[in-house]
C-alpha cells in the first residue's frame, strides 16, 4: 500500500474510539473483518474484543477470523472502522510534518510528496437529522426516587406493570434463575413461557410480596426478566411473537434522570419505565405493528429518531422477543421499580404525528392584533399589475403557441426593464431553466428575440441560462440543485420552461400535483425570488371554457400559481387576414422609406394621406413609383421587402391572454400577434372582434366548414402557381431573354411535384383573368411569340 493509511498511523486510536462493549454482535463482526481486510493479525481483534470482559470467549475471534478470508472485500474494509469510530465522535490525527494539518477533504494529489495521505474512501458528512424536535443539552435530569420501606410492595410493583402492558389472556414468557460467568448474570434457559397475564396476576395478589411463591424464586444477585410482547404458549423466539406491540429502549451511557428527561421531553408512546437496578431505566414503547417485517421498521426509525435527540440507545434490543427488566425483584441490593407507567403519546400513529408536526418547519399562527398598526410591506410588484416579487406565475397554452418565445420574451424585458405584453416589469436578474431546446437553439432564439424586441444588450449579465435538455431530473430533485446555483445569481425570477419535463407523478392527480407544485414554493422561498413556468393546454377547442380550465391535468396547476396567463388562439377570417396583410406591408414600407430619406427625400408629402392610413397596396405602389423614380437600383430590393411582408402576414398567428390573478384586479383581455420570433400587441385594435378558435368553429355548420377549407386550399394553389410563375419570369429576366411561355415553362420549378407544361401555363394565365394574379399575356408582332408581363412588378424588372 502507497502511503500510510490512517488505519495504520492510528489503530489504537480508532480502536479505543470503538469500545467492544458498545458494539452489537454485528458491528463487533464489522471490526473483525475491516482489520481482517487491511492485513491485520487476529491477535489485535481479540485484544480488542477481550475488553468486553462480559461477552468474551477465548477462541471465539479465532474461529470467526477463518471464516473472514475474502469475505469483506468490496464491502467491509478499514474504511467501515473509520467511519465507525467518527460516528462515536473519534477525530483524525494532525499531521505533524511542516506544522501543517491535512483535512479529510484533501486528496492524494492535492498533497507534497512526503505528505501523510489518506488511502480509503472517505466517509459521507453526517447527513442533517430529519427528526431532531430536542435540544439534549438544554434537559435538566428527573429526579428518580426509590421506593422505600413501606413503600417497597413487589407484588404491587409486578401486578402494575403486567396490567399495564398485557391483557389478561396473553402469554407471558418470564424468567427468575440465572447463572453467572465472567462476573456477569445471565438468564437461564428460557424460563416460564406458557401462562397467561391473568393467572399471573390472580397468583401475585393472592401471594403478594411473596413473590417466590407466585413466580419462583428470583436471584437476588441478578434479579429477574420479563418479556414485554405476549407469546404463543409454544416458545421464545421472535417466532413465538403473538403480537409486535411494544419495543425496548434502554441506554447505559446516559444517567437514569437525563434518559426519562429525554424520552419524556421525545414524547415517547411509553406503556411503563422500569429501573434496571444498575445504571439504567427500560422503557417499553408502544410500535402497534401489524407484522415483523413492520416491527423492523417502526423499531429502526423508533432508534433513528431516538440518536437524533440525544438519546444514545443499546441497539441490541431489537428483537421481539427480547426480555427486559421485572420490576418488584432485587438486584444485587438494588431495586427493580417502576418509575413510571403510560407516559407521552397515546399510541405510535399519535407519537408519528406528533413528531411530524415538531418538524414541519411551519410559522406559528398570529392574531391580527399583533400586526393591524404595523402591517408588512407587500413585495413590490415584478410584472406590474400582474405579479409580485417572490410570487409564482403559469403561462398556458397550446403546443406551438409560441410560449417559449413570449418567456424568452419575459426574460428579456426583465432583464431590461422593459414592458412586456404590454406591461411594465421591474428590472433585475432572471435565470432561465431551458428543459427543451439544444443549447445552441436556445441561445440563438434569445439574439433572434432581442434583436425582434429592439431590445439595447446593456444588461446581458442579468440573463443566465441553464441549458438542462437531456439532463434534467424530476422536479424534487432539481430543486435543491436549482437553488443551488442559482443562489450565485441571486435572480429576481427563475423562468422554467417546460413543466413536463420535470413532473414527478400523474398529472391528473390532484395530491401529486399539490406536491410538485410545492417545489416551486421551496425555489421561490429558497432564493426570494419569483418562479414562472409553463405548461400546455389539455386537448380539444378551448374556446367555451374559462382561463383556469385550459390547462392540462388537475386543476391544482390553475389554482396553484398567484398569477394564471393563459393564451388562446383566436380566428384569423379571411377579411381580418388582408387587414393583416395590407397593415404588415404598410409598415414595414414606411420603416424602409423612413430608414432611406437620406436618399429619398421626404417622401411621406408625396403619398395621399388615405395611402398612408390604409396602407397595403396602394401605399406600396406609391412607394415603388418614388423609389424607382430617385434610386431605380433599389426597386428590387424594396420589392423583395414587400414580398418578405407579405410571407410574414400569411404566417401570422392571433393571440388573446387572459388572466386569473391572486394579487391584482382582473384585467381586460390582451391581443396579440406572433409575428416570428415574438408576440406583439395589436395596439391598433384589428382583433378586437376575434372569437378563439373553437368559438369561431362551433358557429359553422358543418358545409359552412368545408366551404372555408376548399377556398383557403384553392387560394393556397393559386399562391403556388403564381410564385412558380414569378420566379419563372425572374429567371427570364435574369437570362436577358422575353418572358415568353416557353422560357417561363422551361425556367419554373415544379408544382405539387410536378413539371409545369406550356399548355398549363396557358390556361393559367387565360383562365384566371386577374382574379388570382395580375399577371397578362401580350400578343405578339409578327413572328414575336407572346410575352408574360406583370403590372406590379415590371418596374423592378428594369431594375434586375
Amino acid at each position: 500500500m502507497e502511503g500510510d493509511s490512517l488505519l495504520e498511523q492510528d489503530l489504537a486510536g480508532l480502536l479505543a474510539a470503538v469500545p467492544a462493549a458498545s458494539c452489537s454482535y454485528e458491528e463487533w463482526v464489522q471490526v473483525g473483518m475491516a482489520l481482517a481486510a487491511e492485513g491485520l493479525p487476529c491477535e489485535e481483534w481479540d485484544a480488542w474484543s477481550a475488553q468486553d470482559a462480559a461477552r468474551y470467549h477465548p477462541g471465539e475471534c479465532a474461529r470467526k477470523w477463518r471464516s473472514f478470508r475474502g469475505a469483506g472485500e468490496g464491502r467491509v474494509n478499514g474504511g467501515t472502522l473509520v467511519q465507525m469510530a467518527m460516528e462515536r465522535g473519534y477525530e483524525p490525527p494532525r499531521y505533524q510534518g511542516e506544522d501543517a494539518a491535512v483535512g479529510w477533504d484533501v486528496t492524494e494529489w492535492e498533497l507534497e510528496p512526503n505528505a501523510w495521505r489518506t488511502t480509503r474512501p472517505q466517509p459521507k458528512p453526517e447527513p442533517k437529522p430529519q427528526h431532531a424536535v430536542i435540544d439534549p443539552t438544554w434537559l435538566e435530569s428527573e429526579e428518580l426516587r426509590e421506593p422505600e420501606g413501606g413503600e417497597w410492595h413487589p407484588g404491587e410493583q409486578l401486578i402494575r406493570y403486567l396490567r399495564a402492558l398485557f391483557d389478561p389472556e396473553d402469554v407471558v414468557g418470564y424468567v427468575t434463575e440465572a447463572f453467572e460467568r465472567d462476573g456477569r448474570w445471565t438468564p437461564s434457559g428460557k424460563g416460564c413461557c406458557s401462562e397467561t397475564a391473568g393467572a399471573i396476576i390472580e397468583r401475585v395478589a393472592k401471594h403478594g410480596d411473596d413473590l417466590a411463591s407466585s413466580i419462583g424464586q428470583p436471584n437476588e444477585q441478578a434479579g429477574a426478566w420479563i418479556r414485554f410482547n405476549p407469546l404463543d404458549g409454544g416458545g421464545v423466539r421472535n417466532d413465538n411473537v403473538a403480537e409486535f406491540r411494544y419495543a425496548l429502549v434502554e441506554s447505559d451511557e446516559m444517567a437514569p434522570g437525563r434518559q426519562m428527561a429525554a424520552m419524556r421531553a421525545l414524547n415517547l408512546p411509553i406503556a411503563a419505565v422500569v429501573h434496571s437496578g444498575n445504571k439504567s431505566v427500560h422503557a417499553i414503547v408502544r410500535v402497534d405493528a401489524g407484522s415483523y417485517d413492520e416491527y423492523r421498521k417502526r423499531v429502526d426509525f423508533l432508534y433513528q429518531a431516538c440518536r437524533e435527540n440525544g438519546l444514545k440507545i443499546d441497539t441490541q434490543n431489537k428483537n421481539p422477543s427480547r426480555l427486559s427488566r421485572m420490576p418488584g425483584v432485587m438486584r444485587a441490593g438494588r431495586k427493580q421499580w417502576m418509575v413510571a407507567g403510560a407516559m407521552g403519546a397515546e399510541s405510535w400513529k399519535a407519537w408519528r404525528e406528533w413528531l411530524d408536526e415538531q418538524n414541519d418547519d411551519l410559522p406559528e399562527p398570529e392574531t391580527l392584533a399583533d400586526t393591524w398598526e404595523d402591517m408588512p410591506e407587500l413585495a413590490p410588484p415584478l410584472i406590474e399589475g400582474v405579479l409580485r416579487q417572490g410570487h409564482k406565475m403559469l403561462l398556458a397554452g397550446p403546443s406551438k403557441a409560441g410560449k417559449s418565445f413570449a418567456l424568452i420574451a419575459l426574460t428579456v424585458a426583465i432583464a431590461e426593464g422593459l414592458p412586456w405584453f404590454g406591461w411594465r416589469c421591474a428590472q433585475g436578474p432572471v435565470m432561465y431553466v431551458n428543459l427543451e431546446l439544444d443549447r445552441a437553439s436556445c441561445l440563438h432564439r434569445f439574439r433572434d428575440v432581442y434583436a425582434a424586441m429592439g431590445a439595447r444588450p446593456d444588461n446581458l449579465r442579468n440573463v443566465a441560462i441553464w441549458n438542462l435538455r437531456g439532463k434534467s431530473k424530476p422536479m424534487d430533485q432539481l430543486a435543491p440543485a436549482l437553488i443551488r446555483r442559482a443562489a450565485r445569481e441571486r435572480p429576481c425570477a427563475v423562468i422554467i420552461d417546460p413543466i413536463y419535463k420535470v413532473i414527478t407523478g400523474d398529472e391528473n392527480s390532484a395530491d401529486q400535483m399539490a406536491a410538485f407544485c410545492n417545489q416551486f414554493d421551496k425555489v421561490a422561498d429558497g432564493l426570494g425570488c419569483a418562479v414562472i413556468y409553463c405548461h400546455h393546454h389539455s386537448k380539444g377547442a378551448q374556446g367555451g371554457k374559462r382561463s383556469m380550465d385550459r390547462a392540462s391535468g388537475s386543476g391544482v396547476f390553475a389554482r396553484d400559481p398567484d398569477a394564471l396567463l393563459d393564451m388562446l388562439e383566436l380566428h384569423v377570417s379571411d377579411e381580418l387576414r388582408q387587414q393583416l396583410e395590407a397593415r404588415t406591408v404598410g409598415s414595414w414600407c414606411e420603416g424602409w422609406m423612413d430608414a432611406n430619406a437620406g436618399a429619398l427625400g421626404e417622401w411621406r408629402g408625396e403619398v395621399a394621406e388615405d395611402d398612408l392610413a390604409t396602407g397595403g397596396d396602394k401605399l406600396m405602389a406609391a412607394c415603388r413609383s418614388i423609389v424607382q423614380a430617385r434610386v431605380p437600383a433599389w426597386t428590387k430590393p424594396f420589392l423583395d421587402g414587400v414580398v418578405e411582408a407579405r410571407r410574414r402576414a400569411k404566417a401570422m398567428t392571433a393571440w388573446r391572454v387572459e388572466g386569473t390573478l391572486r394579487e391584482f384586479p382582473r384585467f381586460e383581455p390582451v391581443d396579440l400577434l406572433f409575428d416570428y420570433p415574438m408576440h406583439a400587441v395589436d395596439a391598433a385594435g384589428l382583433l378586437a372582434d376575434a372569437s378563439p378558435e373553437g368559438e369561431e368553429l362551433g358557429r359553422m355548420d358543418y358545409r359552412a366548414q368545408g366551404r372555408e377549407r376548399k377556398a383557403k386550399n384553392d387560394a393556397r394553389k393559386q399562391e403556388e402557381k403564381l410564385a412558380a410563375l414569378r420566379e419563372g419570369m425572374a429567371a427570364c429576366a435574369e437570362d436577358g431573354v422575353d418572358a415568353t411561355v416557353a422560357n417561363v415553362v422551361e425556367r419554373m420549378p415544379e408544382v405539387n411535384g410536378k413539371q409545369v407544361t406550356k399548355a398549363t401555363v396557358q390556361s393559367w394565365v387565360k383562365a384566371s383573368a386577374n382574379e388570382w394574379c395580375t399577371i397578362i399575356s401580350e400578343g405578339g408582332k409578327g413572328n414575336q411569340p407572346g410575352v408574360l408581363r406583370d403590372p406590379e412588378m415590371e418596374d423592378a424588372m428594369t431594375g434586375w
